[in-house]
């Protein structure tokens, strides 16, 4: 069976039980680090709840990532130009970051659009970053994925939690999620490196849930430093940020109602 991002054979690591009902075999890969489920039959099923159960965390996680996101915008792109969040669910981030001032919009096959609901994706064009938080470990073809997602930019900034040295024991990381069955492709940060390397982007990042693919060349400890002062809430204090988005995409809403 080939590495779904550098066609190495791989190698079989353990079974386990997913959505408590599949038993699935997980690999890794001994070039780029991938860790792998076989072949995911079962993700018609997984995804009759976009949403996992258990993720309680997403409003906290998508305020930090909209926190280190902002300091991003501010200090390495065009913060009066356009993004897009792509995976972007209910459309939380895409909310959160209009609020603060930045021109988001979603997109998302899987997850219905409630936050956001006027800002999806009009067709096909480019922006100047595109975020996709907590999908890559969902991506059955993550090179595709990769592909797509430069399509719109070559600024990524997104999450999935790394794991370092060898396969993490199936008991010891709750991040392969077995009960949700979504969680099909697993990196390291040697994965992510192969990934920026064959598509000519260097990779930024915390080492640990949170990264930056772009094809710019910044300060690493410059960057590093800022995420932890971003997601301290110190980045968003500083004096210079745009004017929320959140009156006047009221008013253009109702005007839209109107047929104004």
């Amino acid at each position: 069976m080939p590495c779904r991002i550098c066609k190495t054979d791989i190698n079989p690591i353990f079974k386990r039980r997913i959505l408590q009902k599949h038993n699935v075999e997980y690999y890794q890969c001994p070039t780029c680090g991938l860790i792998q489920t076989e072949n995911p039959y079962w993700l018609d099923e997984a995804y009759q709840n976009p949403i996992a159960d258990e993720d309680t965390g997403i409003l906290a996680r998508n305020i930090l990532f909209s926190l280190r996101t902002e300091f991003i915008i501010r200090f390495y792109l065009d913060a009066d130009a356009e993004f897009l969040d792509y995976g972007g669910g209910y459309g939380i981030f895409v909310r959160l970051m209009r609020d603060k001032g930045y021109n988001f919009f979603w997109d998302d096959k899987y997850t219905k659009n409630l936050f956001a609901l006027n800002f999806s994706l009009n067709g096909e064009k480019e922006f100047e970053a595109v975020s996709s938080f907590e999908c890559f470990e969902h991506f059955s073809n993550p090179m595709d994925e990769m592909i797509r997602l430069l399509s719109f930019s070559d600024n990524i900034i997104f999450s999935t939690e790394l794991y370092s040295g060898n396969f993490p024991q199936p008991d010891k990381w709750d991040y392969y999620s077995f009960e949700s069955g979504q969680h099909i492709s697993l990196y390291s940060e040697q994965t992510l490196r192969y990934i920026a390397e064959k598509f000519g982007l260097n990779l930024y990042s915390n080492h640990k849930s949170f990264h930056f693919f772009t094809r710019k060349h910044i300060n690493k400890r410059l960057f590093e430093a800022g995420l932890k002062l971003a997601g301290a809430g110190l980045i968003d204090a500083l004096p210079g940020a745009p004017d929320s988005l959140t009156l006047r995409d009221m008013i253009t809403i109702k005007d839209k109602k109107k047929g104004v």
